[in-house]
């Protein structure tokens, strides 16, 4: 199961393993605090697209296409958060955006569900 919680939420147990997908560290988290065990920052969306989106829900969707092609081509990553829902039952892709229906994190949930 993937599940997705902001990296300013508390940590708990039934988060399974962390992931961390914002190609940037979340502003005034440390580490300790953040408690991920992996911090994936190359399945984030490309700087390009993560500045043009800006986190407008009028373009969710638009984001959601050009995200997802990244994605593919991204395959390898992917399968890297596959293997470890097989192993650890629950990934918890966490991330920072304020939004939480229209953010990398949902979006990629989708990806790897489908």
């Amino acid at each position: 199961m993937f599940k997705v919680k902001r990296v300013y939420d508390a940590a708990k147990p039934d988060d399974g393993y962390r992931v961390l997908v914002d190609r940037i560290w979340p502003r005034g988290m440390s580490k300790e605090k953040a408690r991920v065990d992996l911090w994936m920052k190359e399945i984030g969306p490309s700087d390009r697209l993560r500045k043009w989106f800006g986190h407008d829900p009028k373009r969710w969707a638009e984001f959601q296409k050009r995200y997802r092609v990244e994605l593919k081509e991204k395959s390898e990553l992917a399968g890297e958060l596959r293997e470890l829902e097989k192993k650890h039952g629950t990934v918890t892709l966490v991330y920072s955006a304020h939004d939480e229906q229209h953010n990398q994190a949902v979006a990629l949930r989708e990806f790897l569900q489908k």
